[in-house]
């Protein structure tokens, strides 16, 4: 994940800070030495892939790494429908709340946060979209999904996923208009997507009223509900996503650590696509272990495709 990413190049860079120091401190002088035997890595989160393009830019990327959470077998699959049943599975584990006529406010409209909107407007939920990009932002609407900001979406809100990959979407200016008794969940990474700080410093009274729910009493009277301490909701608050959509995501991994074995040497310190040969077997071998069986095109067919002196 981008922690482990960071704290590597940070030891490798020699650019030490106190959790990297914390971290250097467990290893051995044989294991730090090691670290720079690396001969490639694969990365399956979007904010590791975030931070491994950031590096690369700055040409600081220590060995080649394929970004498995790009590979369409990956990404079509475990990001929205893993994340998107297992985040509303984690919210209705912790709270026992009734999804049906709620307003959910889904914070970026990336694959994550699609799977996420699309799952809460299944169970009956009126959905508002909050995402900055104006593409994303017009996909959303024109998918049925109510979009707005996140400063007026604050007044309406009764339950608020985000899904950004991005600090502090939820912060104090928007903590001071959420109605009474409105529940904040991530879904995105880490647990800085929610400003817990400024909640804190809001609040007069912060308890745990049953596991992974944490109540926000705010100065005015209003209370505000917290699940899983602002950590990722379906890992903390429920199990994660089912094996059955996992399987799709550990296969690219092992088939792009096979590839890297073979192919590292000649790769150049980059961050690269899994290649489609391998997304393609992969997502070939699921179907396969789900008894499918799908079309296959004739020569003809192959060759219309190929041509450009044919139709038009």
């Amino acid at each position: 994940g981008a922690d482990l990413v960071t704290s590597i190049h940070k030891i490798l860079l020699d650019k030490m800070d106190e959790p990297t120091e914390i971290v250097k401190n467990q290893l051995d002088k044989d294991a730090v030495e090691r670290l720079r035997e690396i001969i490639g890595g694969t990365e399956e989160t979007t904010t590791g892939v975030y931070r491994l393009r950031a590096l690369d830019s700055e040409g600081l990327l220590q060995y080649p790494i394929i970004a498995v959470n790009d590979a369409q077998s990956k990404g079509l699959f475990d990001n929205p429908i893993g994340t998107g049943q297992s985040a509303l599975d984690g919210v209705m584990r912790a709270t026992n709340m009734l999804i049906a006529g709620k307003h959910v406010v889904v914070c970026g409209f990336g694959r994550v946060g699609q799977g996420i909107a699309e799952r809460a407007r299944g169970l009956a939920a009126h959905v508002t979209v909050v995402e900055p990009d104006p593409i994303k932002a017009l996909k959303a609407y024109m998918s049925g999904f109510n979009v707005d900001n996140m400063l007026n979406a604050s007044r309406y809100g009764d339950l608020f996923i985000t899904a950004t990959g991005n600090i502090h979407v939820i912060r104090e200016e928007h903590f001071k208009q959420m109605k009474n008794g409105v529940v904040l969940a991530n879904a995105g990474h880490m647990d800085v997507e929610i400003d817990k700080n400024s909640l804190s410093k809001m609040a007069r009274k912060v308890e745990e009223i049953r596991p992974c729910v944490e109540r926000y009493t705010l100065e005015d009277g209003r209370v505000v509900y917290l699940l899983g301490e602002g950590r990722l909701v379906n890992l903390v608050c429920a199990e994660g996503h089912p094996s059955e959509v996992m399987d799709l995501s550990f296969a690219i991994q092992v088939k792009s650590i096979l590839y890297l074995r073979g192919e590292g040497g000649k790769l150049g310190k980059h961050v690269y696509q899994v290649p489609e040969s391998i997304d393609r077997e992969v997502a070939m071998l699921k179907l396969r272990s789900m008894g499918i069986e799908i079309e296959t095109l004739t020569e003809e067919q192959v060759r219309y495709l190929r041509e450009w002196a044919v139709g038009t």
